[in-house]
């Protein structure tokens, strides 16, 4: 029997936890290591932070229904791993052994690269369920005494699509309050360009994306640094394309959400072999680590380069479809290391986002991430909106009654007109 331990509750580490189950059967043991008991469902944390749910409807208790499938959980954060000796180090000094590590732990947040920024600072966050919890008593003083808002995207973000969520959500929420009039509203990047979103652009995701910002009166700066936040100002340095600094900007806010800057959790930071200085792990084209082939890595936690050079830096995201594709390679290959069987399954690594818009949505698919592309697709409409709240209901349902980790790419990439789902979703 196999000692299997995934390493991370999020999004990926509970996919990881149900589909290696269903492909190594129930005569290896799996643990799954998270930290607190309870899993959150992270789209829907812009929502959580303008009101639209509460934080414990999109929350769920794992223990049990991880249970049900034979899977062991433990709610306590790792403190270390140690791959040469094959065991991870608990924060309350539990050691556990392992066979296989999988680590799916998503980033750590690194506040501390833009002074005075993060919900300790200045800015408010998105990024987890008790920041958007915190975000919403912010705005719910900000609505008594309406003023400038900012929603910036750092220097070195990963994930574009939660920063224009949370705008546009922000935009429609004051509408629907009639408070829209009283609020100026500034979107800052470190993107080249509008709908750059760290993939070159997707088809035009440029065009459809200025034009939603310029209906909904919200400006815009690209290209930007964000150098520091300040009680009630984000500064801000906009670079030209060759790296210089062509403007300064002292922007005003009365209230300001800051996507920041992802690097590797404590956890895995500086071991030789196993990340890169940022502290991403390491893998190959089995979603291994070249130094240490028993443990492997999907989501945000893995080492993928910039798509592109860019002047200020931006990071590649890693979308539900490309994890849910890392995932099944992982699960695939564990099977088939467990019956003595050289790796086969490639993630194939494409691109997909639903990003809402408070009453529309926006919705890119790129086929593979890095162009050139097979396929290209951005679309703007009310139906990514309804796909998003009821992909929200679906999901939460089948989690709470333990069933096995729901996919929504599938149905979405029919509605795209994409066919071989079967290829792009589950590797041989």
């Amino acid at each position: 029997m196999a000692r299997i331990i995934i390493l991370g509750a999020g999004l990926a580490g509970m996919s990881a936890a149900y589909e290696i189950r269903e492909a190594v059967g129930r005569g290896h043991a799996i643990t799954v290591v998270g930290d607190g008991a309870e899993f959150n469902f992270t789209p829907s944390n812009p929502w959580v932070a303008v009101g639209w749910r509460p934080q414990d409807a999109i929350r769920v208790k794992v223990r049990e229904p991880l249970a049900r499938h034979g899977i062991d959980f433990i709610d306590v954060r790792a403190s270390r791993v140690h791959p040469a000796d094959n065991l991870v180090e608990l924060v309350d000094g539990r050691r556990l052994d392992y066979d296989y590590l999988v680590i799916t732990t998503g980033p750590r947040l690194a506040f501390e690269r833009v002074p005075g920024s993060g919900p300790d600072g200045h800015s408010q966050s998105i990024c987890t369920g008790p920041h958007a919890q915190q975000a919403w008593v912010a705005y719910q003083e900000f609505l008594k005494h309406p003023g400038p808002v900012v929603i910036a995207a750092a220097q070195g973000a990963s994930c574009f699509g939660p920063a224009y969520e949370f705008a546009m959500i922000v935009d429609t929420d004051l509408r629907r309050r009639k408070q829209r009039d009283r609020v100026p509203m500034t979107y800052v990047t470190s993107e080249p360009y509008v709908g750059h979103m760290g993939l070159g652009g997707i088809g035009d995701s440029k065009g459809l994306l200025e034009s939603e910002l310029r209906q909904r009166h919200i400006k815009w700066i690209t290209n930007a640094r964000v150098t520091s936040v300040e009680s009630g100002k984000l500064n801000v340095e906009q670079l030209d394309e060759h790296g210089g600094v062509r403007e300064n900007h002292a922007l005003p806010f009365a209230f300001s959400m800051l996507l920041p800057s992802f690097a590797g959790v404590d956890a895995v930071q500086g071991i030789e072999g196993l990340v890169n200085p940022g502290g991403f792990v390491l893998i190959d084209a089995f979603q291994r680590n070249p130094t240490y082939p028993n443990v492997y890595a999907a989501g945000v936690c893995v080492a993928i380069p910039p798509v592109e050079v860019t002047p200020v830096p931006t990071g590649a995201p890693k979308t539900g479809l490309m994890i849910e594709s890392m995932i099944a390679a992982i699960a695939h290959n564990l099977r088939d290391a467990l019956a003595g069987r050289p790796p086969q399954a490639r993630a194939t690594w494409n691109a997909m986002c639903l990003a809402d818009m408070g009453d529309r949505g926006f919705a890119f698919i790129a086929l593979p991430q890095i162009p050139p592309r097979n396929v290209t697709k951005a679309m703007v409409g009310k139906w990514v909106h309804l796909a998003k709240v009821a992909y929200e209901k679906y999901f939460l349902r089948k989690m709470r009654k333990g069933k096995a980790y729901p996919s929504y790419e599938k149905h979405i990439m029919e509605a795209f007109g994409i066919t071989r789902l079967k290829q792009d979703l589950k590797p041989d």
